[in-house]
């Protein structure tokens, strides 16, 4: 015999009833604050999650009095009631306790048609999700014999009769609901969004309200705010029946709307009432909630309220909204956008409501979305942008010579690479959507050909659609969302930097990139690189001429060209970042990145530097390394060719003391690449000191300077005390740090990196969240021993890292002064900074 709960573990729901959260689950809860604001709720029992743990563990409660609370011949909707409405939980079991006296009665009242698509609508449910039957069997549409079919159906593989007893019927129900939570994918489903391993579920149960007439009749949801833009606007549908038609059911708009009827003209009064509940609801639960809703013979009932599903975009709109309406307070509406979302707002965005044919997907590098023609090289890219064409740069993967051609381009797909290869990292600093590692494409870049996975052929000129966001490329172009950098997101940003207590700059290495950083109010630039300012057609050219050049006269003279423009560039920064701080790393990479990569750019080159192809060639060949990463590059070409640190040091000082004699109180800051040795940071100090005398003497003026130095090796971290001693400042870049503490590069890393975080070796990429146990440990090494040979020390991040928020939590704690991100990630910076001072001040 079975055994049956005491039952002091049910509740109704009333406006003094002892119904909490944490044991009934946020349903339970929300529908008695509806309660308490006296809106129309059918009466609701809620079970609580320890019950429901009982339930699933086969202690059943005694159904029989649980249904005689809700009258004879109950009809009942069972619905799940978690801590946490982002959990999920098992879907609503409508219409518990149909039978065929029921049936046979609404027949008599409600017309056979009407009754029978009720009844075979019931049967169906119980049998896919409480019985568990082949969902195949019970799939039939309404028609004239599908319900005495779905009965015999359930009879023949049940050996039993439809269960016609509402008791079994609920006891059922919540069983199959109770065990379902308890099962193993719903258990990793949910906490995939967060939840505890023992999150907890509540029922509730709830008297069905019959959606039918002789008066209006139906149900529908209504809310206040568009859940895409947020925009103030009641959006909603009611499908029912109009009393002028008792066998119609149609959908009626709910606003007055010349595409067809609706509830605000044919039911003024339960629309205004609606309205009104609405209101109510976004006043009392301090939230933009959608209300759920029926309506039985004319009288309207509230059946539960949700939290309207929203956008980034709206979410913004909606938490400033509700700060500025006195409901919430602002450090409240910070936390409740979530910062990465902000990403979304910056950039077009593929419209949700429209249709999507994806053909590829990869790694969302860049948030944001473009649509253009394809083309397979960086020149392509160039042409198509001069005739005006929008265009995709699709590349296997891209190198430095591309840089004009992402320029040039809309968006940029590339089938190799992770989130840090050279694609990634350029796209989000020029705002770029950018999808990386499509590795289920075939490129083909002779015939100019790109083959989908499911056969499907791109050629050259064909429209696609990059969605940075999401990841997914999309045939043709889909349409878009606009930016929504509005005056909502500028509230919600200034109430964030009236709270955040560390410091956020952008990498920014041209003009274009400082305007994006001032328009995003960065507190200044963290990382200039000056080698992609040489890039650029005039320029590559002269700057090759001094790679190439056969003397140190000639190296000069090629200098002496490239100083003019090196100085027009920094000048045009300072004038832009108007006396903010501008931190300016000297030249970093390899000379042979700044050479052709193919025999027919080394023809060209022949040609224009007047030299045999052979000599082109030999020279190439011998600027080539095994490992060009970890060779002659950053600070070991300021030592071994120090006419080129003297250069770029002339171009900054001069620079500095033009910018301020236009107002500007400018004090740059010099950075010095891939440090290893205290030693080359005293070599490169003297020659820069010695340039800042010649400079000032020159001009007749007087400036300041900082020179600091880019930790990025391991051994700078771990003899930062003695590398402080010559520095006013230390930057970690992660990037680099990163690929020399795991031996790995950040290009390759891509291929294995999704097997290597699934099998555990790694908890995250750490080119993508900062290994706070390896690569944080060294930062933490280099932070205190720096410090300690100099209280004065300014620490920072300027890596990718700078701009995700959970590397910034591990930035704050280690008290670095700032962090230095791409410009388009600076808002996800202050916002990201904001959370972590509210929910962990120091």
């Amino acid at each position: 015999m079975q055994k049956h709960q005491d039952f002091a573990e049910y509740v109704e729901i009333t406006p003094s009833a002892g119904i909490d959260a944490t044991r009934h689950g946020w349903r339970a809860k929300c529908l008695q604050r509806l309660i308490r604001l006296e809106m129309p709720v059918p009466k609701t029992v809620a079970l609580s999650c320890d019950t429901v743990r009982a339930i699933a563990a086969g202690q059943m409660p005694d159904t029989e009095r649980l249904a005689a609370l809700f009258g004879e011949a109950p009809l009942l909707a069972v619905r799940s009631s978690p801590a946490n409405p982002e959990w999920g939980g098992p879907g609503t079991v409508l219409n518990v306790g149909l039978n065929a006296a029921r049936h046979a009665a609404m027949r008599e009242s409600h017309g056979a048609a009407t009754a029978d698509a009720i009844y075979l609508t019931f049967v169906q449910s119980y049998a896919i999700h409480v019985a568990r039957l082949d969902p195949d069997m019970f799939a039939a549409e309404a028609s004239p014999t599908a319900l005495a079919a779905a009965l015999a159906a359930y009879e023949a593989e049940m050996d039993e009769e439809f269960p016609q007893s509402p008791a079994r019927q609920l006891a059922e129900v919540l069983r199959s609901m109770a065990r379902a939570w308890e099962g193993t994918t719903a258990r990793l489903l949910r906490q995939a969004k967060g939840a505890p391993s023992d999150a907890a579920l509540g029922l509730i149960v709830e008297e069905m309200v019959q959606m039918v007439g002789p008066g209006l009749a139906g149900f529908g949801t209504m809310q206040m705010v568009d859940s895409v833009t947020g925009v103030p606007q009641a959006t909603g549908r009611f499908r029912g029946q109009r009393p002028a038609d008792r066998k119609a059911e149609e959908t009626l708009y709910l606003v007055r709307d010349k595409r067809g009827a609706s509830l605000e003209e044919t039911a003024p009064g339960i629309f205004a009432d609606l309205q009104r509940h609405c209101i109510a609801a976004r006043e009392k639960l301090r939230e933009e909630m959608q209300v759920e809703f029926a309506v039985e013979n004319g009288a309207l009932k509230i059946i539960d309220a949700v939290k309207v599903q929203r956008s980034p975009r709206a979410a913004v709109r909606i938490a400033v909204s509700l700060a500025r309406d006195g409901i919430i307070g602002r450090d409240e509406a910070l936390l409740r956008v979530e910062p990465r979302a902000l990403s979304e707002l910056l950039h077009y965005q593929v419209d949700p409501r429209g249709t999507r044919d994806a053909f590829a997907r990869g790694i969302a590098a860049s948030p944001g979305a473009a649509a253009g023609r394809i083309v397979f090289s960086a020149v392509d890219a160039q042409a198509s942008a001069a005739h005006g064409e929008a265009c995709i740069l699709v590349r296997r993967e891209t190198a430095p010579e591309d840089i004009r051609g992402m320029h040039a381009a809309v968006a940029v797909l590339t089938e190799r690479g992770g989130i840090t290869s050279h694609a990634a990292v350029i796209a989000r600093g020029l705002g770029l959507p950018c999808i990386v590692g499509a590795s289920d494409i075939r490129l083909n870049p002779r015939d100019k050909t790109l083959t989908a996975a499911d056969g499907r052929l791109f050629g050259e000129g064909d429209v696609i659609t990059v969605d940075g966001t999401s990841g997914e490329v999309l045939a043709g172009s889909a349409p878009m969302l606009e930016p929504a950098l509005d005056e909502y997101f500028t509230t919600l940003l200034h109430w964030a930097d009236n709270v955040r207590d560390i410091g956020v700059r952008a990498n920014a290495d041209t003009p274009d990139d400082a305007r994006t950083a001032r328009m995003f109010e960065a507190e200044g630039i963290g990382l200039c690189r000056t080698e992609h300012m040489f890039f650029d057609e005039d320029r590559l050219t002269v700057m090759r001429e001094m790679i190439f050049a056969d003397t140190d006269k000639d190296r000069q003279v090629a200098l002496d060209r490239l100083l003019p423009m090196q100085r027009a560039d920094f000048i045009a920064l300072f004038d832009i970042m108007a006396g903010l701080p501008v931190c300016i790393r000297l030249f970093d990479p390899p000379l042979h990145e700044f050479l052709p990569q193919d025999r027919e750019g080394m023809r060209e080159l022949a040609e224009a530097l007047d030299k045999p192809l052979s000599d082109v060639t030999r020279r190439a060949e011998a600027l080539s390394e095994f490992n060009p990463m970890l060779g002659m590059r950053g600070v070991r070409l300021g030592v071994t060719v120090p006419e080129i640190y003297e250069m770029q040091a002339r171009a900054i000082f001069e620079a500095t003391v033009e910018a301020s004699r236009r107002g500007a109180e400018v004090v740059p800051e010099v950075m010095i690449p891939l440090v290893s040795a205290r030693r080359e940071v005293e070599l490169v100090k003297n020659r820069i000191d010695a340039i800042a005398a010649a400079v000032k003497n020159e001009q007749g003026a007087d400036f300041d300077y900082r020179l600091g130095v880019m930790v990025e090796t391991p051994r700078a971290a771990l003899r930062a005390g003695e590398i402080a001693q010559h520095a006013a400042f230390l930057s970690f870049g992660t990037n680099d740090l990163t690929q020399m503490t795991y031996g790995l590069s950040r290009d390759d890393a891509g291929r294995f990196m999704s097997a290597y975080v699934n099998q555990g070796v790694f908890s995250e990429d750490p080119f993508h969240v900062l290994d706070v146990d390896g690569v944080g440990e060294l930062i933490l090494i280099g932070c205190e021993r720096g410090r300690e040979n100099r209280a004065d020390l300014t620490l920072s991040v300027c890596g990718e890292h700078g701009g995700n928020p959970a590397s910034i939590a591990f930035c704050r704690k280690a008290g670095l002064d700032y962090v230095s991100c791409s410009p388009f990630r600076v808002p996800v910076a202050r916002l990201a900074a904001a959370h972590l001072a509210l929910t962990d001040p120091k």
